[in-house]
C-alpha cells in the first residue's frame, strides 16, 4: 500500500469508536487529573525482588521509594535524597556507606498494618534487600546486589540453600544493618564506587515492609505496599493497571534542577516550583500490544501520551521527522531522543547442542548468523528510520559506550556468512536448498517470537535473512512473560528482546555476559573467565582510562564468540496532548508520573467535543 493509501486508510480507521468511547472516559473522571497512556508489552507483578521486565518496574518506580533519586529535570543526570536525609557518608575505599532516614516517612495504609500508620525504619530496608538473597524468591536481580559482596550476607544464603531451611531473616549481617531506627550501614569486601546508583534504583531496590509480605505471601505481586506517590488500585492481569494517588503520601514539593541552558526545563520549574507532589490524581494503563489499535487509541484521545509511538506509523505521524500537520493543528507535542538502550539483541543459548558451545564450529554458526542479519534493512523497514546500528551491549550516554567501537561481525556480509558456514562444514548435502551441521544432522532454529503484528514484521527479515544464508528457521510464538520465563530457564534457542540502561554506569551492560547472571540478566548463558575477571575488576575500581579500557576488551571478547548479536539503538519518539503538562522521558529511570500534570478542563473539553 502506498503512503497515501496508508493515510487514507488510518483515516478512516480513526473514525471508527473503539471499545470505551472518549464520552465516557469524561464522565468517569469527574475532573480529576488522569493520565492514560498504554503499555506495549504485559506486565509480570508487582512485587521488586521477582521482576526483571522494564513494563512492571515502571510501576513500581511509583509504588515503592528508594533512599535516592534522579533528578527529572537534570541532564545527563543528578543524584538527591528521595527517603534519605541528605546523602551518604562514604568511607575513603567505597568499603563502607551510611546512610540516613528521614523521619516521618510511611507506608500506604492496608490491612498488614493493622489500622496503625506504619512508618518507614532503616529496618525495612535492611529486610527488603535481603529478600533477594531469600531462595524462596528466586529473583533474576539477585546478581546485582550479590555482586556488591556484601559482608556476611552470602553465608546466610548458603546456610537457607544447604540446611533447607527458611532463610533467616534475624541472623545479623555485618554488612548490611541498621545502627539505630534511622541509620543504614552497608559495608563490601571489596570497593563500590557507585553504590549510590543502586539505591536511586526504586523499581527495585525501594522499601517493602515485612508485615506485608509475611500477610500475603505468595500472592505479593498483587498486593505492592510502598511509600511511594501512587498506589495500586486496580489490576486485571495483561489488561489495565490503574494506580491513584497516595492519600497518606508525605508533603512532598516540586524543587528540580534543569541546566540553566535548558530553556524548556527552566520554564517547567517555573510553572511548577512549589507544587505539591503528585500532581495527577489517577493513572490509568491499558495494555495494548498490536501496533494498531494502540495508535487509533491515540488517535481517538482515549491515550493522552503515546510512549513510544509504533514505528510502523512514523511515517504518517511524523514524515521527514517533523509532527504531521493534522496533528499539529491539534497542538500535540513530539519528543524525540536517543535512547540508552539496544534494541532487538538476538540472544543464543550457550547450552543448546546446536546454536550453543564454544567450538569453532559453534562459534563459526553464531558469527555467520549475526553477519546475515541486515542491519540497515531492518532499521529502514523495521525501525522506519528511527535508530542506529549497535556495536556492542554498551548504551549510548552510559560509561563504556563508545561510538567509533566496530567490529567485523557487527557489519552485514553475506558472502562472508556463506564463506564460514562453509568452512566448518555447515554444507547442503542433500541438495534441499537447506544446510545441515557438521554431522549431517538438520540445521533448524527454534525462534522464539510473540504473536502479534510487529513481530510478524521483524519475522520476516529474520526469515529472509536466514533463507539468503540457507538456514531454515521454526519461529514459536508465545506471549513475552512466557517467553521469559522460558528464556530464564534456558529453554529457548534463539530470541530477540531489548533492554534499557536504569543507570549511568556501563558496567550493568555487560550483566549479558557475566556468569554471575545466570538465569537473570545473562539469557545467553554466557560463560568465559577472562570476562568474568573483567568484569570484576570494572565493578570496584573508580571511573577513569583503566576503566575505559577494560570496558573495551569486554566489548572485544563479547563479539569474539558472539553469544548476542546487537542490533540497535532506538531513537523514540513520543507524542502528548497538549493538556499533558510537564512531561519529559527520563533517561535512566523510570520514576516520572509525579511530575507531571493534566489540564483536566482542557482534557474533557477535548474529550466531549
Amino acid at each position: 500500500m502506498t503512503s497515501v493509501g496508508r493515510r487514507s486508510a488510518l483515516k478512516a480507521l480513526a473514525a471508527i469508536p473503539l471499545a470505551s468511547s472518549a464520552a465516557t472516559q469524561t464522565s468517569d473522571q469527574n475532573g480529576k487529573r488522569v493520565l492514560r497512556y498504554p503499555f506495549e508489552v504485559s506486565e509480570t507483578g508487582f512485587d521488586p525482588v521477582q521482576l526483571s521486565d522494564l513494563y512492571s518496574r515502571i510501576v513500581t518506580a511509583h509504588l515503592y521509594e528508594g533512599l535516592y533519586r534522579y533528578d527529572h529535570l537534570a541532564r545527563p543526570y543528578k543524584l538527591k535524597p528521595y527517603t534519605a536525609d541528605g546523602m551518604p557518608e562514604v568511607s575513603d575505599d567505597f568499603r563502607v556507606w551510611t546512610v540516613r532516614i528521614k523521619p516521618g516517612i510511611y507506608f500506604q495504609d492496608d490491612a498488614a498494618f493493622k489500622g496503625k500508620r506504619r512508618e518507614l525504619v532503616a529496618e525495612d530496608y535492611v529486610y527488603s534487600y535481603k529478600r533477594y538473597f531469600d531462595p524462596r524468591w528466586k529473583s533474576p536481580a539477585l546478581a546485582s546486589l550479590g555482586e556488591l559482596r556484601i559482608v556476611g550476607m552470602s553465608a546466610v544464603r548458603d546456610a537457607a540453600i544447604k540446611g533447607k531451611n527458611p532463610f533467616n531473616y534475624e541472623t545479623t549481617v555485618e554488612g548490611l544493618r541498621a545502627l539505630d531506627r534511622y541509620t543504614l550501614r552497608f559495608a563490601f569486601e571489596e570497593p563500590q564506587p557507585r553504590f549510590i546508583q543502586l539505591m536511586a534504583t526504586s523499581d527495585l531496590w525501594g522499601a517493602v515492609a515485612r508485615e506485608v509480605v509475611e500477610l500475603y505471601g505468595d500472592q505479593i505481586p498483587a498486593h505492592p505496599i510502598g511509600t511511594g506517590p501512587f498506589r495500586l488500585a486496580e489490576w486485571r492481569r495483561s489488561s489495565k493497571i490503574v494506580l491513584e494517588r497516595n492519600p497518606t503520601y508525605r508533603d512532598v514539593v516540586y524543587d528540580e534542577e534543569p541546566n540553566p541552558d535548558d530553556q524548556e526545563g527552566q520554564a517547567l520549574l517555573q510553572k511548577f516550583k512549589g507544587r505539591k507532589l503528585p500532581m495527577l490524581d489517577r493513572v490509568e494503563i491499558t495494555i495494548i500490544e498490536e501496533e494498531q489499535p494502540r495508535w487509533l487509541s491515540f488517535l481517538n484521545k482515549e491515550q493522552d501520551l503515546m510512549y513510544l509511538l509504533p514505528y510502523a506509523y512514523m511515517d504518517i505521524a511524523a514524515p521527514n521527522g517533523k509532527l504531521a500537520p493534522n496533528l499539529a493543528r491539534q497542538e500535540i507535542k513530539m519528543y524525540r531522543t536517543l535512547a540508552s538502550d539496544v534494541g532487538l539483541l538476538t540472544y543464543f543459548n550457550m547450552e543448546d547442542p546446536v546454536v550453543g558451545g564454544y567450538s569453532p564450529e559453534k562459534v563459526a554458526l553464531r558469527r555467520a548468523i549475526g553477519l546475515a542479519i541486515d542491519i540497515d534493512q531492518e532499521i529502514r523497514l523495521f525501525w522506519r528510520g528511527q535508530a542506529v546500528p549497535a556495536q556492542s551491549t554498551l548504551m549510548p550516554n552510559t560509561s563504556g559506550y563508545d561510538s567509533r567501537f566496530l567490529t567485523g561481525e557487527s557489519v552485514y556480509n553475506l558472502p562472508l556468512a556463506r564463506a564460514l558456514l562453509e568452512l566448518f562444514g555447515y554444507v547442503d548435502r542433500d541438495g534441499d536448498g537447506w544446510r545441515e551441521q557438521p554431522d549431517g544432522s538438520p540445521l533448524v532454529l527454534q525462534w522464539a517470537t510473540t504473536p502479534d503484528q510487529r513481530a510478524r514484521r521483524r519475522d520476516d527479515l529474520r526469515r529472509k535473512d536466514m533463507n539468503a544464508l540457507g538456514i531454515r528457521v521454526a519461529f514459536v510464538p508465545a506471549k513475552w512473560p512466557e517467553n521469559l520465563k522460558n528464556a530464564r530457564a534456558g529453554k529457548l534457542m534463539v530470541w530477540n528482546l531489548g533492554r534499557s540502561a536504569a543507570s549511568p554506569d556501563g558496567r550493568p551492560s555487560l550483566d549479558l555476559g557475566s556468569s554471575a547472571h545466570f538465569g537473570g540478566q545473562n539469557l545467553a548463558r554466557f560463560k568465559n573467565t577472562e570476562f568474568d575477571r573483567i568484569y570484576q575488576r570494572i565493578s570496584i575500581i573508580p571511573d577513569g582510562p583503566e576503566r575505559e579500557h577494560l570496558f573495551f576488551e569486554a566489548k572485544r571478547l563479547m563479539a569474539a564468540y558472539a553469544p548476542y548479536r546487537f542490533h540497535v539503538h532506538r531513537i523514540l519518539t513520543d507524542l502528548a496532548r497538549p493538556w499533558l503538562i510537564g512531561f519529559r522521558r527520563p533517561s535512566y529511570w523510570q520514576t516520572w508520573w509525579q511530575y507531571v500534570d493534566i489540564d483536566a478542563g482542557e482534557q474533557g473539553k477535548a474529550l466531549s467535543a
